[in-house]
């Protein structure tokens, strides 16, 4: 099988290492961390990398090594091959290996600021402000405008309130070692700006399972496939998203 790999370059190094191990032909194109900050900028760059998969021909599938990422996903089309997509929220699941642990770290502590190897060592003055999985200001319209349909306008605006309100009360940082390339300086870097500010430093153990899943071409489960022509839907449940 031949995969066209379209990922976020926070998983620059497990992506690359996933797909040097993959049974499969793994071509990966990298798109960087900023675009989240405009979601629907976003989306159109991934709906056109998936259209440039057409264009080239000759994959089995277009995987994206991203989650929903702020609705960035939403309304994503599937190209003439199948689409692949992890039932995600944000990179944070995959960084963690699925959704059972990351809603465990969540409930323990909202207030986290997140760091990877690659978020420090390819971040820029666009990014380095925005921690990986955070709700970002480009992402409220969006969000507002689907839980006014899903709860009505009262519930929208408290929701709204809640989801902004912990943002704003950081207590931990957490750097996820996932054990690929030299990371000490960016762990490093990553506890000194925690000490600066106050928070809570902690390291964890990433888990690449999500990933290598992904690019060996094992979908049962944890991820969404789209047959050609299908398009993301957000769902809002545990799900994440499905076909439409």
């Amino acid at each position: 099988m031949r995969i066209r790999c379209i990922a976020c370059d926070v998983l620059a190094r497990p992506v690359y290492l996933a797909a040097a191990q993959s049974p499969h032909v793994v071509d990966v194109v990298l798109e960087r961390f900023g675009l989240h900050i405009t979601p629907k900028k976003l989306r159109q760059t991934l709906q056109a990398h998936i259209h440039a998969a057409d264009e080239v021909g000759g994959y089995d599938a277009v995987v994206l090594a991203y989650g929903l990422c702020g609705q960035a996903a939403q309304g994503l089309q599937a190209g003439t091959v199948p689409l692949v997509i992890p039932r995600a929220h944000d990179c944070i699941t995959l960084f963690l290996g699925g959704r059972g642990r990351y809603d465990r770290e969540f409930s323990a502590c909202p207030g986290t600021y997140w760091y990877v190897q690659d978020f420090v060592e390819r971040g820029d003055s666009e990014t380095t402000s925005l921690s990986i999985g955070a709700f970002t200001a480009g992402d409220a319209e969006a969000v507002y405008a689907e839980y006014v349909e899903k709860y009505g306008a009262d519930n929208a605006a408290y929701l709204m309130e809640v989801m902004q309100a912990w943002q704003e009360h950081y207590e931990r940082a957490a750097f996820i070692e996932l054990g690929v390339g030299e990371g000490q300086n960016a762990l490093a870097y990553a506890g000194e700006i925690a000490r600066r500010r106050g928070w809570r430093f902690e390291r964890l153990v990433g888990d690449l399972a999500l990933i290598s899943r992904l690019l060996n071409g094992d979908w049962a489960d944890d991820f969404l496939i789209l047959q050609p022509g299908q398009f993301i839907e957000a769902t809002g449940d545990e799900e994440v998203m499905q076909a439409k």
